[in-house]
């Protein structure tokens, strides 16, 4: 599959980003039958075996959709971390070999190896960077999409604003562009295109959606935080990342500890990243316009309204200032 036969399945140009410990089957079958990529991180399954369980229970689903309605899914994708740390990237990758999974987004390096595995059934890889150099090293490995996590974004996230850094990546790179950062509304993603970017990545805007995995509370803290109660830090993973300051605070982490460099000891009680994620909760900037918790294809519905309103009003202006 080429990028643009990719693309062209989809009804608005968005990717839903997988989320751990927040992304399903649920999430991500609601997320293509609603026109948009649905992905998950395949470590949100504890073992290989239900990962592929996941698999097929994704690919079965869509399928019968499909022969109900005599409509077509947008293409689901799975996040693989290829890092040394990850004991389950062979096995997991051979899966997705094995059921041919449409997108891998790769995160914590960019391996040819592992690009060429997947361009060998017809899958597209992106990957996911912070800065320049990340993304020469991508397009090195023959990525055929780059992910530009900006400042803003939910989870680990870089610094850079979106517009320089997509002028900047284009200027080497040709591929697919995806921009992530911040965008919540029909009308963001709408500002993404505008900017460059071939499709808007977006993941805190469905952390708040019947089909995610979140708690009650963690959408409700969602709902409730502005801008500035996102807190950028490296202390619950090592990796500077985006939390929901309010969840610091019920942790009893202090302000002196949020603004280390190096991880918490969070000792017995909270010994692994993945416990310490459970109750100290990720979100991006975006969070300041979400008021709402409503299924995906509701969401779905109003982001594909205000995207339509926001590309009439370009047009508009176009027209305007082009006497």
């Amino acid at each position: 599959m080429t990028t643009s036969q990719f693309t062209n399945k989809l009804s608005l140009p968005v990717v839903a980003a997988p989320m751990f410990l927040i992304s399903g089957p649920e999430l991500v079958i609601s997320c293509c039958k609603n026109g948009i990529v649905g992905t998950f991180p395949a470590l949100n399954q504890r073992s290989s075996e239900g990962f592929e369980e996941w698999l097929i229970q994704i690919k079965e689903e869509l399928s019968q959709w499909e022969k109900e309605t005599g409509k077509t899914a947008a293409p689901f994708g799975v996040n693989l971390i290829v890092h040394g740390s990850n004991p389950r990237l062979e096995a997991d990758l051979r899966l997705c070999v094995k059921h041919k999974v449409p997108l891998i987004i790769t995160s914590l390096g960019a391996v040819s190896d592992v690009v060429d595995a997947v361009h060998s059934y017809g899958g597209i890889v992106f990957h996911d960077v912070i800065k320049k150099r990340h993304a020469q090293k991508a397009q090195e490995a023959g990525v055929d999409g780059l992910i530009l996590v900006c400042a803003g974004a939910g989870g680990h996230a870089g610094t850079n604003n979106p517009m320089p850094f997509i002028r900047e990546t284009k200027e080497f790179f040709k591929g697919t562009i995806l921009l992530s950062g911040a965008m919540s509304s029909g009308q963001d993603v709408a500002s993404a295109l505008q900017m460059g970017a071939d499709l808007a990545y977006m993941g805190t805007r469905f952390i708040n959606t019947d089909e995610s995995k979140a708690t009650d509370d963690y959408r409700d803290m969602i709902i409730e935080a502005g801008c500035s109660d996102i807190v950028y830090t490296a202390a619950i993973s090592g990796v500077s990342a985006n939390f929901l300051g309010a969840s610091l605070n019920a942790a009893g982490i202090t302000e002196e500890q949020m603004k280390a460099k190096v991880k918490i000891d969070f000792g017995k009680e909270m010994n692994t990243e993945a416990k310490a994620w459970k109750t100290i909760w990720s979100a991006g900037q975006g969070s300041a316009t979400i008021k709402d918790s409503v299924p995906v294809t509701d969401l779905l519905n109003r982001m594909k309204a205000e995207f339509k309103t926001a590309i009439e009003t370009q047009i508009e202006n176009l027209k305007k200032y082009s006497k």
